[in-house]
Formats: structure tokens, C-alpha cells, sequence
């Protein structure tokens, strides 16, 4: 007997942690029509989650702040393009990363070293799959310091390490963002991760002496 067709999967694995908002829909589209207190009321529903991914992709509270206002500026002038074809939280995330992006570049950070090569060494060298997920860094380590610890990490290792990581994306949908190879990808991310155990060691070793 036929088990019938295939329930099909998101195209992007952080589009399920998206589900809608109460009321949601009802703010979008009265904002699509020029409606200003429709539009507070997304900015109210999705501020804190923006700006909670700006800061964790630039490491800067006051840059944070900015760069949020910057993503809903967008998003009031982008708004009528948004046509429903993925959850509205996805469509504004992927707008803010854009922004920041943008920023980067702007200012002209070394996001990711174009030169650098998968060629393992003794000292860093992987011994798995680059892109697989590190479960030492994700699983019972204190939150807090985990996010303290990845505000530390350089702004390449940590802009990867937070798409891949955190937001969920693939290391091709990285690689076309950062315009780089997709090793070079997996090649950040190993290497922030061995920086991330390298912050928590100390930290760790701190509150031992104290």
C-alpha cells in the first residue's frame, strides 16, 4: 500500500523556529497600505529578536542599536515587496543580516581571510567533518558564557560561527553572503570553534583561581 506523498521539509533549516504571530498577518498587511501604528506594531513584535542578532554578529552594543534602526528603516521602505512566500521572521531576518553585512563591508572588515587554506596543521587541524555541528560547544555549557565568550572571538570567526551556528544557515547560503568558498566557510567555523573552547578554558580556569 502506498504511504502516500512526502510531507516536503523547509528549504532553510531556521525557517521552522519562525512560526507566526498572533496578529501578525493583520500588521503586515495594514502596513503594506501605509499604515504607521500597523508598522510600530511589527516593530514591537520583532525589535528585540533584530537587534539580539545584530549584536551577536557585531559584538558592539552601540553598533547593535544602530544597525537595528537601520533593518526596520529598511523594512519600512522594503515592506511591499514582501509577498508571503516564506514566514515574515525569516524574510526580516534575512534582511537584517543583509544590513549588517552591508555594514561590514563598509567599514572594511577582514570578514573572512579569502587566502586561508584547508590544509591542516597539528595545532588546528580538523579531524571530522568542518561543518558538522560541535556538540562540546553545544551542549550543557552556561549560556551566558558561551555568549560572552563568542563577543570575544574575532569578527570573521565570530560572524561565521553565528550564521552557521546560531542562525542556522548552510555553509553555501554563507558562502554566497560573505562572497567566499564554501571550504572557506568550514574552514572559519572549525577555527572558531577551537578559539570558542580556547576562551572557555580560560574563563573556566579564572573562576577556579578566584
Amino acid at each position: 500500500m502506498s504511504a502516500g506523498p512526502a510531507t516536503p521539509k523547509p528549504a532553510v533549516q531556521h525557517m521552522r523556529r519562525n512560526p507566526p504571530i498572533a496578529g501578525e498577518a493583520e500588521a503586515i498587511q495594514a502596513a503594506q497600505n501605509g499604515d504607521a501604528t500597523a508598522f510600530e506594531t511589527l516593530y514591537s513584535l520583532h525589535k528585540r529578536r533584530v537587534y539580539s542578532l545584530c549584536l551577536r554578529m557585531l559584538g558592539n552594543v552601540a553598533e547593535a542599536e544602530d544597525l537595528t534602526q537601520e533593518a526596520f528603516l529598511q523594512l519600512y521602505r522594503k515592506i511591499g515587496t514582501f509577498r508571503g512566500d516564506s514566514a515574515f521572521s525569516t524574510w526580516l531576518h534575512r534582511l537584517s543580516v543583509n544590513v549588517v553585512l552591508m555594514h561590514l563591508r563598509k567599514k572594511g572588515l577582514p570578514q573572512v581571510s579569502l587566502e586561508e587554506t584547508l590544509e591542516p596543521s597539528q595545532e588546528d587541524g580538523p579531524r571530522k567533518d568542518l561543518g558538522a555541528r560541535d556538540l562540546m560547544l553545544s551542549g550543557s555549557i552556561d549560556r551566558v558564557t558561551l555568549e560572552r565568550a563568542v563577543e570575544n572571538l574575532p569578527p570573521g570567526y565570530r560572524l561565521v560561527f553565528v550564521l552557521h551556528d546560531v542562525e542556522g544557515y548552510e555553509h553555501n547560503e554563507i558562502a554566497t553572503m560573505l562572497e567566499c568558498s564554501i571550504g572557506n566557510s568550514k574552514s572559519q567555523l572549525h577555527k572558531a570553534r577551537m578559539k570558542l573552547r580556547e576562551l572557555l578554558r580560560t574563563g573556566e580556569r579564572k573562576e577556579a583561581a578566584v
